[in-house]
């Protein structure tokens, strides 16, 4: 690991840092501007369905749980819209001459290869890796049909890179539903076991109010399924944009690097 790539993991656990204190702030706030409501009360309010805020265990309640994932998960997807924003500006560094006329026999791409090798950060980024590659193949072989073949092969290997990098994602984009459920169930068990004080059955009054005050419950317990499956199709958006944008970057530096190198190079007999 080179220090740019160290730089880089503690960019982002900074950044999960950072996101996990906002999630935290957000759920203080809320704990400020909300209040309780009566156990007895059936109205079903905002707070209850985001925070669970009438919940006696509150703050520790399974919706403040999946909003700090959220914020940090959001988090992790700004560090990969990040990082394509940084292997975009690459394109604009002049690495390869934009001279139509503009051709590299083995000499040129040779001067090609000493200039990133005395980069230290031509492997932390696609396009150093790439012309890298291309370079010193065609250095060694004196051949554009296997330097366009390693150039094909090496944009797979870096398109499945762009993919692994967004397991953690998918993992705690796959966790908030499955935490909603748990609380769904969790709560549906605390309602049953609190219908079991029913009130005498002569009495219209206490009995309306029983049925109204566990129907409440049980509609709480959903609350849990509602905000994950809303959180996480907020994050299942913003993965498919971060991931669309750092896949649509990996297309630009493959053309990048076949129309400026590949399809410039001349072997020499």
């Amino acid at each position: 690991m080179n220090n740019k790539d160290q730089e880089d993991l503690y960019f982002r656990l900074l950044v999960a840092l950072g996101a996990a204190f906002i999630g935290f702030l957000w759920v203080v706030i809320a704990s400020f501007v909300t209040s309780p409501q009566e156990a007895t009360s059936t109205e079903l309010r905002l707070s209850d369905v985001l925070y669970d805020r009438s919940s006696p265990i509150y703050p520790f309640t399974i919706q403040n749980a999946m909003w700090v994932f959220f914020f940090v998960c959001a988090g992790e997807l700004w560090c990969r819209w990040h990082r394509a924003t940084e292997e975009k500006q690459q394109l604009r560094r002049g690495l390869l001459s934009d001279d139509d006329g503009m051709l590299y026999r083995t000499k040129e791409v040779g001067k090609i290869y000493q200039t990133l090798t005395a980069d230290k950060s031509s492997r932390h980024f696609f396009l150093q890796r790439l012309v890298g590659r291309v370079s010193l193949q065609f250095q060694l072989t004196n051949s554009t049909d296997q330097a366009n073949s390693l150039m094909n092969s090496s944009l797979e290997l870096m398109q499945h890179e762009v993919d692994l990098k967004y397991n953690m994602i998918r993992y705690m984009v796959w966790l908030i539903p499955t935490l909603g459920f748990i609380g769904t169930v969790v709560g549906i068990a605390l309602a049953l076991s609190a219908a079991g004080d029913m009130p005498d059955l002569t009495n219209s009054a206490a009995i309306k109010e029983w049925v109204a005050v566990l129907t409440t419950k049980l509609g709480v317990a959903f609350n849990t399924t509602l905000l994950s499956l809303i959180l996480s199709a907020i994050l299942v958006f913003m993965m498919h944009l971060a991931q669309g944008r750092e896949e649509a970057t990996l297309n630009m530096v493959g053309q990048y690097c076949l129309d400026r190198l590949v399809n410039r190079l001349i072997e020499e007999p």
